[in-house]
């Protein structure tokens, strides 16, 4: 399948994203526990797609988003935040996510949102 960075300032919730993305086949090349360090690792390992947390201490979600967008206008990104999608756009015009995941999330929608993305 396709190989993934997890970007999540809880563990819980990374430990979450990667067994379910794990089930469905997926490999995780990585995690980072805030934006900055997600940014670096995507730069890093070139991942097929990257789950993104938004509210998270140090450089936010957002921001990571932002900044992967511009690095790669072609980059994967899937907003995975306890936000709503009309909320995350309301604070901010500028992200260009991919794809947007509410939590709690089902596993299987996530994995049908990545199919879906992946093509």
């Amino acid at each position: 399948m396709a190989a993934a960075l997890i970007v999540d300032d809880s563990k819980f919730m990374r430990k979450i994203i990667r067994d379910s993305l794990e089930s469905g086949g997926h490999k995780i090349l990585d995690e980072a526990d805030n934006g900055a360090d997600g940014i670096e690792k995507y730069k890093t390992l070139r991942p097929d797609f990257v789950t993104m947390d938004i509210t998270m201490g140090g450089l936010d979600g957002m921001k990571a988003v932002q900044a992967i967008s511009e690095y790669d206008p072609k980059a994967r990104i899937i907003v995975i935040s306890a936000l709503n999608e009309r909320t995350i756009k309301m604070n901010d015009q500028a992200i260009h996510a991919s794809a947007y995941v509410q939590k709690p999330f089902d596993k299987e929608e996530l994995l049908k949102t990545i199919k879906g993305l992946l093509g």
